[in-house]
């Protein structure tokens, strides 16, 4: 806003038009989300038909993640100066456009470009719809069940996406795994344009190039650094990127706390139930992504299901979060977002640590009950959502938006990072001693051997890994949940209402 321009905040829709609009921002998330795992599917088709070499189809994967955590504060940004409606719909036309591309898509780099394109897309969808929301509904309790809606709804598309991408690949080629989101993005740009309202921000943040080259080059640097440190440990490279990113991002910090209007409003750490509800949401998506990567494997390749009967056999996961995510909410008023945010870690702790107690072989039942569990863990995400943008003013939605975003892609990577190598570890151990270096990278490179001896030793191998994996997120949810119960003030309250 330019200097001496009166601010009007617009008025609040009706009752009628604020719930549809929700529905169209939970729907953009819905699809967003199924994207992510549709993708996963179609990757061996897309690289029998295009042949990609090692290095393109690790891009193809990684690129969108990438962009889309480097532009988030970004996007965030220009949002709250330019409208946030502007930016979602902007971002639907990307996303829309670019998937519409695959048709002309003939080669990997084609695709990689594609890639890039939705997570520009993603990267103005994403916080554009958390901040709308914040906008959408004043009322406190209105918006703690509203964020539990659009919390079950990312459950829901995590679920779908592997359901209906098995179907889709299937019947059709790999192309319909992107062209599934062309007639959705034309529906959810009209209805955008008719049903939700302008949301600016009051005091947007002065856009400051540099630290928008921080933010971008130091996100970027640091998700790639986390994702090449799960596939090949340390090596020099990978220290060197990660060391650097990390003083961008300092170097972007210390420039957003020093200035008058920050690009991205750093201090909302400050709050202790801000700060809880952010480590809530990166260490949740920290656990749920790397539970789902190495349960589906685990379904193919050592039970030898089909994609989509694996996706199938994930849902319970789905409907644990699906069933608790808009009663966490309402149960949070009750007894405290503090006791439901600590709970909601606990029950997901002992989601992993059944992994580790249960008799070997593992059977489908046992995963099935621990994914339940996990996923009525994930349920407090909407608390944590709820404690997030009540911890920020309508003024700095974007911000909260941006931060809570990020917190799930750095906590997706770290994930996959983390638990992914101590069970990639756990499994190599457990191979034999004169075992091929195929095998020893992966249990689908064991299985390709054609040895029957050592496929059955890798297929122990890894359900050993799950066990000890298990143990570890365990853990891990355990210790957050003791930090986020020292952080939550025991009085917060998500009714009262921030100006």
């Amino acid at each position: 806003m330019t200097a001496g321009t009166t601010y009007s905040p617009p008025s609040t829709p009706s009752t009628r038009r604020r719930w549809a609009g929700l529905a169209v921002l939970s729907a953009s998330l819905l699809v967003v989300v199924m994207d992510m795992t549709i993708l996963n599917l179609a990757l061996p088709a897309m690289a029998e038909d295009l042949r990609p070499s090692s290095v393109e189809q690790l891009w193809i994967v990684d690129i969108y993640s990438l962009v889309l955590a480097g532009l988030l504060v970004t996007a965030s940004a220009l949002g709250d100066r330019l409208g946030r409606r502007r930016m979602l719909v902007t971002g639907f036309v990307i996303f829309g456009a670019a998937s519409l591309g695959v048709l002309l898509a003939d080669s990997p780099g084609a695709v990689i470009a594609i890639r890039v394109l939705l997570g520009v897309g993603g990267a103005m969808i994403m916080p554009s719809t958390l901040s709308l929301i914040r906008s959408l509904f004043p009322d406190a309790r209105e918006r703690a069940t509203a964020l539990g809606i659009w919390g079950a709804t990312a459950a829901v598309g995590g679920a779908l996406g592997p359901i209906v991408g098995g179907a889709l690949l299937q019947n059709f080629s790999w192309h319909s795994a992107f062209l599934f989101n062309v007639p959705v993005m034309v529906v959810a740009v009209v209805a955008a344009l008719v049903l939700l309202p302008e949301s600016r921000s009051d005091r947007p943040g002065r856009l400051d190039p540099l630290a928008t080259g921080l933010s971008i080059v130091g996100m970027v640097g640091l998700v790639y650094a986390i994702k090449e440190l799960g596939k090949d440990g340390i090596s020099l490279e990978v220290l060197v990127i990660g060391l650097l990113s990390a003083a961008l991002l300092a170097g972007f910090v210390l420039r957003c706390l020093r200035a008058a209007e920050p690009m991205l409003e750093i201090r909302l750490f400050r709050g202790r139930g801000f700060t809880a509800g952010v480590l809530t949401a990166l260490i949740t998506s920290f656990a749920m992504v790397a539970a789902l990567l190495l349960m589906a494997q685990w379904l193919q390749l050592v039970q030898g299901w089909s994609p989509l009967a694996s996706g199938v056999a994930l849902l319970p996961m789905a409907v644990g979060g699906l069933v608790g995510s808009p009663l966490a909410p309402i149960v949070a008023q009750r007894i405290g977002p503090r006791t439901v945010l600590v709970a909601g870690l606990a029950v997901g702790a002992a989601g992993f640590l059944l992994l580790f107690v249960l008799p070997q072989p593992l059977s489908y039942a046992g995963i099935a009950a621990s994914l339940t569990l996990i996923g009525i863990g994930t349920a407090p995400l909407a608390v944590a959502s709820a404690v997030i943008m009540a911890g920020a003013p309508v003024s700095q939605a974007g911000s909260a938006a941006a931060i809570e975003e990020s917190s799930y892609e750095i906590g997706a990577a770290l994930g996959i990072t983390v638990l992914g190598s101590l069970a990639a570890a756990v499994y190599r151990a457990g191979l034999p001693a004169d075992a091929p270096a195929q095998a020893r990278e992966s249990l689908a490179g064991a299985l390709t051997l054609d040895n029957p001896a050592l496929s059955g030793a890798a297929q122990t191998a890894f359900a050993d890994s799950l066990t000890w994996f298990g143990l570890a997120g365990g853990l891990l949810l355990l210790t957050v949940a003791g930090l986020v119960l020292y952080l939550t003030p025991r009085s917060l309250d998500l009714s009262a209402t921030h100006p």
